[in-house]
């Protein structure tokens, strides 16, 4: 059990980073409700583990690989058990005769959804959370070089997918900050 310092101190690193963890849950997910879902499991096994984080300056990355893996864990649950409710249940939406009437946000959702898990995840923190590839490589365990390509393959996939909308959307060449990858 933590002492209530070290309570405090979670306390504080979790209201830091809460925003971030969210952002980056509703950006793989695309669901608010899974996105707050994701959040909470993530600092309430961060809370349950914090006194094994060997690093505490790399608490941010710590706590998106612990995300990361709640929803790898989600996404191999559902694979295995498919399931299907009724609940507002529609006719089936073809996603290309959605996305002219949605908003630039909105599409940008849609196609991120329709990456892989391995494509997505390196394209999310690298352009909407700023971290570099070496901190997205030790985040995911695999080798920087991995990173660069998927990045790679992951925005050749947007392009190709947003061809008709890259102009409104005109970050792709750029992080979300305006620099250049």
């Amino acid at each position: 059990m933590l002492s209530s310092d070290k309570r405090a101190t979670f306390t504080r690193v979790a209201s830091d980073h809460q925003a971030d963890l969210y952002r980056y849950a509703y950006r793989l997910t695309g669901r608010a409700d899974r996105a707050e879902e994701l959040t909470q499991e993530t600092l309430l096994r961060g809370f349950e583990q914090y006194s094994k984080l060997r690093n505490p300056e790399r608490v941010k990355f710590w706590l998106i690989r612990i995300l990361r893996n709640f929803f790898l864990q989600d996404k191999r649950f559902e694979k295995s058990h498919p399931h299907q409710t009724m609940d507002g249940a529609t006719e089936p939406v073809d996603p290309q005769s959605t996305i002219p009437d949605a908003t630039d946000v909105d599409i940008l959702q849609v196609v991120l959804d329709e990456l892989p898990e391995i494509y997505r995840t390196p394209i999310i923190l690298y352009y909407f959370d700023d971290l570099d590839y070496r901190d997205i490589a030790d985040m995911m365990e695999v080798p920087i070089g991995t990173i660069m390509s998927r990045l790679a393959r992951a925005k050749e996939k947007l392009r190709e997918r947003l061809d008709p909308h890259a102009e409104s959307l005109g970050f792709l060449p750029e992080r979300a900050n305006g620099v250049k990858p």
